[in-house]
Formats: structure tokens, C-alpha cells, sequence
């Protein structure tokens, strides 16, 4: 069974944000590095990078597979954790706590999926 947290947003892509402001902080949901198995390489965007909901944010190579990652909402990259270029395992072991990117929000118009809603949707 999965974790998930109940103070964040969910997308079906297994993305996970968190909105403070107009910063947004994103990673990947339990489910998926448990889908992905050990990770290897985390693909980070450069700082500066804009796009929009639904386009590609960045790529995670595990032993098993490579995966892109999607921004789960429209801005631009202002930073990335930089502590996984060194260590992108870290992701498998709290994949909360050890977030990919913060992005700031240009709108505010993003699906997101709730807790419960993303638990219905892995059939958990």
C-alpha cells in the first residue's frame, strides 16, 4: 500500500504538488518509485525552464526503465534539488521529503487529483 500524504495534490500522470504561494514544489508519488524501482539518474530541467501543465518536466532512469516526469502545473523552474544529482536514490527512500523541482506558478489553473481520489485511482 502506497503512502499518501493527505496535504498535497495528486495527478494522474503520479505526480505529486504542493502549493505555497505562487511557488509550487513537485515530486513523484510513492506509487511511482515503487513502479520505477531503484533510481538511478534524475534528468533535472535548468533552472529557468517554462512551460506549461502536461509537458514534459524532466526524465527518471531507474535500473528497470526510464520515465518522464510531467509539470503538473504551468511555470517556470526556479529551482531543482540538487542533492539528487549526487544521490537520485534518495527519491526511493522518501519520495516526500525528497522533492524534484519548485516551480512558480504562471496561473492558477492545474487538475489535480485528492488524496482519495488518487488512492481510487491506483486501486488502493
Amino acid at each position: 500500500m502506497s503512502k499518501i500524504p493527505e496535504n498535497l495534490k495528486y495527478t494522474k500522470s503520479h505526480e505529486w504538488f504542493k502549493i505555497d504561494g505562487d511557488v509550487a514544489t513537485v515530486g513523484i508519488t510513492d506509487f511511482a518509485q515503487h513502479q520505477l524501482t531503484d533510481i538511478v539518474y534524475v534528468d533535472m530541467p535548468k533552472k529557468g525552464t517554462v512551460k506549461k501543465a502536461g509537458e514534459t518536466l524532466l526524465t527518471i532512469e531507474s535500473v528497470k526503465s526510464a520515465e518522464d516526469v510531467f509539470f503538473p502545473v504551468s511555470g517556470e523552474v526556479i529551482e531543482t534539488n540538487e542533492e539528487l544529482d549526487k544521490k537520485p536514490e534518495l527519491v526511493n527512500s522518501d519520495c516526500y521529503t525528497n522533492w524534484l523541482v519548485k516551480i512558480k506558478l504562471t496561473d492558477n489553473k492545474y487538475d489535480s487529483l485528492t488524496p482519495e481520489e488518487y488512492k481510487s485511482y491506483i486501486g488502493e
